[in-house]
């Protein structure tokens, strides 16, 4: 695939953390160079960990749609519908 590459996925908390999982098959694993640190392979998926205060910069909670994305050897998240600021 190109270097350039995005996907969509719905963020999950699990245990009181944010977790978004990537199935590998799925391109999952065209983010596991640029992830290091804040991923990690559990079985078939990437599972990328989302700080609380990310969550909040990016005004997305459990169930929110965000996109991921490898730009240039780089990981990006960014939320498809960002919720309003309060």
């Amino acid at each position: 695939m190109d270097d350039d590459f995005a996907l969509n996925g719905s963020l999950e908390k699990v245990d009181g953390k944010f977790l978004l999982r990537i199935p590998l098959d799925a391109g999952g694993d065209e983010f596991i160079e640029c992830s290091r640190g804040i991923s990690e392979v559990q079985g078939e998926c990437l599972v990328v960990k989302i700080p609380e205060w990310l969550a909040g910069v990016l005004r997305v909670e459990e169930g929110d749609l965000v996109r991921v994305s490898k730009v240039n050897g780089k990981f990006y998240i960014e939320p498809v519908d960002p919720r309003p600021m309060q």
